[in-house]
């Protein structure tokens, strides 16, 4: 982006600028990625660019977008140079060590409430497990609208924990989400029992791993999307804990790879102690989520 001699850089020419240069390096949002490093560099919400077309950012903010923009460039995700993903129209922090929230992980939010309001329960909270949080955005979109819910959401990194804690701390739920560094739901004391257990699990095999968009694979934490040869080894770790765990007539609300999906879905209507078992699609019409209810 060299200083131009016969024009200003304007917001708007920046912008389109950017956004042809990040569509050259196969950006599936050009115009997207570009509004949303202006805005952060000004200080200002990405609707507000539209009202400045007009105005010549200073040079501190002009270098501040020419090193997002190269970074950008090389592969870096958006979210991971702002800070920030918005999910579920919540803005939810996030770094190196959790995985950026995806739209599609919105309809397991979607499931988990719709399943709250299934279960017959009175005179005491809703029980949420959200196993392997990250950043602990599904634990606090389902706490924000889930008022008589009780959330634990666990994660084996202490370094996801972390950023869950300010996540959860910065939306004011910490009075509803408790969380545990845990394998799983190991550290959950013995006989506790949930209403519903969600996840959204490793679920990349090896071989898929390797075929990853390099913006992901590259940049986002393997541990978080890699479950191992064939993919479905946690989710058959979440089947065989939902008996154990759940309350009768619980919920079990597994993300996965349409890749797995019928696999998974077969896994789970071999389990004797669960029933009810289907797979939602998402709005791009793939499988996304297992919904499982115990016997």
């Amino acid at each position: 982006m060299a200083d131009g001699q016969d024009q200003p850089w304007t917001v708007l020419r920046l912008l389109e600028w950017t956004s042809q240069f990040f569509r050259q390096r196969g950006s599936d949002s050009p115009r997207l990625d570009a509004e949303v490093l202006l805005a952060h560099v000004r200080c200002c919400d990405r609707i507000q660019l539209y009202t400045a077309f007009g105005d010549v950012p200073d040079e501190g903010q002009r270098a501040a977008f020419r090193e997002l923009v190269r970074r950008r460039g090389e592969g870096t995700p958006v979210a991971y140079l702002v800070g920030y993903r918005e999910f579920y129209s919540l803005r939810f922090r996030v770094d190196e060590h959790v995985l950026i929230p995806r739209p599609e992980t919105e309809h397991l939010v979607i499931e988990a409430l719709d399943a709250a309001k299934k279960l017959p329960i009175s005179g005491r909270p809703i029980r949420v497990a959200d196993v392997g949080t990250g950043s602990g955005a599904i634990a606090v979109a389902i706490s924000i609208h889930l008022p008589n819910g009780e959330v634990i959401a666990t994660d084996i990194s202490p370094e996801a924990l972390a950023v869950a804690k300010g996540n959860v701390e910065e939306h004011g739920v910490s009075d509803s989400v408790r969380l545990l560094e845990s394998n799983l739901l190991d550290a959950v004391e013995p006989g506790y029992r949930f209403d519903i257990l969600c996840s959204n699990p490793p679920y990349v095999s090896e071989s898929e791993y390797a075929a990853l968009d390099p913006g992901v694979r590259d940049y986002e934490p393997r541990g978080a999307l890699v479950a191992g040869p064939t993919g479905t080894e946690v989710i058959e770790q979440l089947l065989a804990l939902a008996p154990e765990r759940l309350e009768s007539r619980g919920y079990l609300i597994v993300e996965l790879s349409p890749m797995i999906a019928e696999r998974s879905l077969q896994l789970a209507k071999s389990n004797p102690e669960l029933t009810e078992s289907r797979l939602v699609k998402d709005l791009d019409g793939h499988h996304r989520i297992l919904v499982a209810r115990r016997a």
